[in-house]
Parts: C-alpha cells; structure tokens; sequence
C-alpha cells in the first residue's frame, strides 16, 4: 500500500470515528487537527489523541492506558499487538478516562 492509498483508508477511519463520538453520549470534547490528528478532551484534565502514522501506515491511539497501533487488514483497523479492533479498543480508552461507560459502533 503506498502513502497516498494508506491516507486515504486512514482518514476514512478517522472520519467514521469522529461521526461515533458525536453520536455517542459522552462527557468529553475532540477536535480534529491537521494531519491526520484527533484529539478528545475529559473534564478531569486528561486527553486521548489519535493520529495517523504514516511512515508506519497505522493509526496511533495515545492514551493514559498506552499507546497502541493499528494496521489495515481485511478490512478493518487491527491491533498490531493482540489483533483488537480499533474501536473496541478506542471505547475502552475513552470509557477508562470518561469513567463512562462508552460503546462506538
């Protein structure tokens, strides 16, 4: 996969994702940046960003519980340490910060 067909796949992630917090009933905010960037704000201070990595073509969640990578396969964003899916994982972050219980579809 070279860089451009990588940032495409990518964006169209982050923008599902972005469509999934704004349907979700969270107490945070986010705010997409550019480059491939989004950032989620909880009122207890603490933040979970998101970013696309090019050079490794995956897409990086930093949160308190760690950071964690996520390649394309077979049509979906899979942890590149235990094959978890990318919102499955991105949930429990974000439940974890929240103290919510946050489900993304």
């Amino acid at each position: 996969m070279n860089e451009q067909e990588f940032n495409t796949l990518a964006d169209q992630m982050l923008d599902r994702i972005e469509q999934a917090l704004e349907a979700c009933d969270g107490s945070f905010d986010y705010e997409t940046k550019p480059g491939g960037v989004l950032e989620l704000d909880f009122e207890n201070g603490s933040k979970v960003i998101l970013n696309r990595h090019g050079a490794a073509r995956e897409i990086w969640i930093a949160a308190k519980s760690g950071g964690f990578h996520f390649r394309p396969e077979g049509g979906k964003w899979l942890d590149t340490r235990d094959g978890s899916e990318l919102l499955a994982s991105l949930s429990r972050c974000i439940s974890a910060q929240s103290g919510e219980d946050i489900h993304l579809t």
